[in-house]
């Protein structure tokens, strides 16, 4: 938290979900804002924070060390180049990551694949949860609209935003770019994802989007 400069965001919105670590008394102490989470998942956690914005863009942003806040201000500009969502991509120009095992690598790989193959897209890193949106393509994607099926009702806590706007911008033809960034190991706690669960969890969404969800706006 210290890395990030007040002077690159109007508006920075902590969402806890049930930390015991000092997270909140941390925040507390140094004036930050925290929106305490309902619930359980990621994708609830952002659901819950997005409803709290003010702002044009807004910057996904994982506070466990694997996102370089440095990269905030190159986000931004990219942005206004016009883009609809910006992605700070692990594979591009020289980019790595330092957090990747050997089956999340195959597996970001994999669903790059068929995302690019599916809809005919140019994305480098399909699941990396650092990326910036304007607040209006969330609205037009429906990213923040709670599930979207039953499936997706059954499942809400494994599912993504990274992923699902991956698949929704790349089906509506939406302007998004990659810039390189590196995802440094993790500073503090532990990876709680199954990567087998959210992989099957993300191949149904992919065909659910591909079958029964056509393109729209």
């Amino acid at each position: 938290m210290p890395r990030i400069k007040k002077e690159w965001y109007d508006q920075l919105i902590i969402v806890d979900g049930g930390s015991t670590d000092g997270t909140l008394e941390y925040c507390k102490d140094n004036g930050y804002f925290v929106k305490v989470q309902e619930g359980k998942g990621i994708r609830t956690a952002l659901d819950q924070g997005f409803h709290l914005v003010e702002g044009d863009i807004v910057i996904t942003f994982t506070p466990d060390g694997n996102s370089i806040p440095e990269l905030i201000p190159s986000v931004v500009e990219k942005m206004k180049q016009g883009y609809d969502m910006v992605i700070v991509s692990r594979y591009l120009q020289g980019a790595r990551s330092q957090d990747d095992s050997w089956l999340s690598g195959m597996g970001n790989w994999a669903f790059t694949f068929l995302i690019n193959t599916i809809f005919r897209a140019h994305y480098t890193d399909s699941l990396i949860a650092f990326r910036a949106f304007k607040t209006e393509t969330i609205k037009k994607i429906g990213l923040a609209d709670g599930p979207a099926n039953a499936f997706e009702k059954k499942f809400y806590r494994y599912t993504s935003w990274d992923f699902l706007s991956s698949v929704r911008c790349a089906k509506r033809k939406m302007r998004v770019a990659d810039i390189p960034g590196d995802e440094p190991s993790r500073i503090g706690g532990v990876a709680k994802v199954s990567k087998t669960r959210f992989g099957l969890v993300m191949l149904v969404q992919l065909i659910l989007e591909r079958f029964l969800d056509p393109p729209a706006g």
